[in-house]
């Protein structure tokens, strides 16, 4: 394994290392979750050309590997969490996708010390697995080398502010509400009782630190409308409000202010040097 380069990156393995075995149990039969999941493909999707290389940064238990390699692309799923790996591997060999899947265990604060260097026809982070670093502009300027020319960027981040956790202010949790807000020096979270820090990043930052050599694609919103997966059994409680929720944030996803008040974003890039180069 790569040297860690924090303790923060030590805590975070070790909390989804801990976590692994259960991750899927735990999140697998949430509803917004794989709403969330739906809408991050479909995203991808839409840019990626069939046959497609992919470089997943912190990969977790391998569910969005999974998917894209039975869609028929090649993907070198990373992560920094021996535990996680292993639970990617098994479903590899459960699924018998050696041979479009590989993976290596690899913090993306290290990506010049991957083995395999690709070049990439895309760069895909999911479910803010980047906000675990105080870092990302460096983690952000070691995209380009690992591209082809027109090679794509999808990033899932946590911004700064989100909509929905604001308006808990009412209900009197200020911690929660405002926590964004006040997020400059990281702010604690924990999972299976290991406690690691995270950071807040909005879109106007990682386009700016990509601004030399790639054109943003599309920004989107993601549980904008839609309510965040940790208010559980939202759709199951109210179906009809929620199914009228889905169609709302569809329709104005990339609409301002949408696109960024969400409790994430999804944002694509694109690598300049290539025929294929428009924004939208």
């Amino acid at each position: 394994m790569k040297a860690i380069t924090s303790s923060n990156e030590h805590f975070a393995q070790a909390a989804f290392s801990s976590q692994s075995g259960v991750f899927d149990a735990l999140y697998s039969g949430n509803t917004i979750i794989q709403y969330k999941r739906e809408r991050v493909r479909q995203h991808v999707l839409k840019y990626l050309q069939p046959g497609s290389s992919i470089l997943e940064l912190n990969s977790g238990t391998g569910e969005d590997a999974i998917f894209f390699a039975q869609k028929g692309f090649k993907v070198h799923a990373t992560d920094i969490s021996a535990g996680m790996q292993q639970q990617l591997r098994d479903k590899v060999v459960l699924h018998q996708l050696h041979y479009v899947v590989s993976n290596e265990l690899c913090s993306y604060t290290q990506l010049e010390q991957l083995r395999n260097k690709g070049p990439y026809d895309l760069i895909f982070s999911n479910f803010a697995g980047l906000n675990c670093t105080q870092d990302l502009d460096k983690v952000l300027q070691s995209f380009s080398s690992l591209l082809k020319p027109g090679g794509m960027v999808t990033l899932v981040v946590l911004p700064r502010f989100c909509l929905w956790e604001t308006l808990l202010a009412l209900k009197g949790k200020f911690r929660t509400a405002f926590r964004r807000f006040f997020s400059r020096r990281g702010r604690t979270a924990h999972v299976e009782g290991v406690y690691f820090k995270c950071w807040y990043y909005s879109p106007s930052y990682i386009r700016k630190q990509l601004a030399a050599d790639f054109t943003t694609l599309s920004t989107e919103g993601l549980c904008t409308i839609v309510p965040p997966s940790y208010i559980e059994g939202f759709a199951e409680k109210h179906p009809v409000l929620y199914k009228g929720m889905t169609r709302l944030e569809d329709k104005w996803k990339s609409a301002w202010p949408w696109r960024g008040i969400g409790d994430y974003y999804i944002i694509s890039l694109r690598k300049r040097g290539s025929t294929l180069l428009s924004e939208c």
